[in-house]
């Protein structure tokens, strides 16, 4: 498990995140959603150790994450960030493969090559796995980034803005890929998303954010909630239930 304990961080004089704690379910899949700005990103990136907390602790699997070794950590939590540069030029295959790094360092084995295999198998990339990233659309990029994370085979799988660049059929794919690694192979997943949506059909938690505190946390259900949206966005969202999905209509 995961267990967030009053953490925070700062940027001069501003706290970005603010006292939060939250307890990250095994097995589920928890969404952070909330306002540009609200510390949804800063928070994962705190979780994953990208970039150091100022106060609080993080525990994952009974210990602060301090006392992790980098290469252990790599082997219990992946993190796709929002932006991913990469200078040199690599195939997708290629790409999927230092997803293996924490196991092979560099130097692929035949199970290294059997999880790049499924990963890519899994995001159903296997007609350009010979195709260099700078010929492939933003959207397809993006699924070959998300494969070379589920190649990592992390207990923890963490994505920031998975759904950047997708149009909606890839973004459906995405959604039911992420739901299959947490049902299927008992993956925790926790994802920044900003469609509420996407977020009410696939989530089986949400943790709902603003001026880097917790606004509320819970099920869907008790989250996909008009007065609580209101809180969140300062704005009327009207819910309606479709085939027991709970859909936000916020257009008007």
């Amino acid at each position: 498990m995961v267990e967030v304990r009053n953490v925070s961080k700062r940027y001069g004089n501003k706290n970005v995140v603010d006292q939060v704690s939250v307890k990250i379910a095994k097995g589920k899949i928890t969404s952070f959603i909330g306002p540009n700005g609200a510390g949804k990103s800063t928070l994962m990136s705190m979780v994953s150790r990208l970039i150091p907390k100022d106060e609080g602790e993080i525990w994952i699997e009974g210990r602060e994450i301090g006392q992790w070794k980098s290469n252990e950590l790599a082997k219990r939590i992946s993190i796709l960030k929002q932006s991913n540069h990469i200078n040199i030029r690599l195939t997708v295959k290629e790409l999927v493969g230092f997803g293996r790094f924490p196991y092979s360092q560099g130097r692929l084995t035949a199970e290294d090559k059997k999880y790049v295999d499924e990963a890519i198998r899994y995001m159903e990339l296997e007609d350009m796995q010979d195709k260099y990233l700078d010929q492939l659309s933003g959207g397809q990029k993006q699924r070959a980034f998300i494969a070379m994370i589920i190649a990592q085979n992390t207990d923890y799988v963490l994505l920031d803005e998975p759904l950047n660049n997708l149009d909606m059929k890839h973004s459906v794919q995405i959604m039911k890929v992420l739901r299959r690694l947490a049902d299927e192979l008992g993956k925790t997943v926790i994802i920044v998303i900003h469609d509420i949506n996407f977020a009410s059909c696939y989530s089986d938690y949400i943790v709902a954010l603003k001026d880097g505190r917790i606004v509320k946390e819970g099920t869907t259900a008790e989250i996909i909630d008009s007065s609580v949206l209101r809180e969140v966005y300062d704005m009327d969202i009207q819910i309606h239930e479709i085939d027991g999905n709970k859909i936000c209509v916020y257009f008007t």
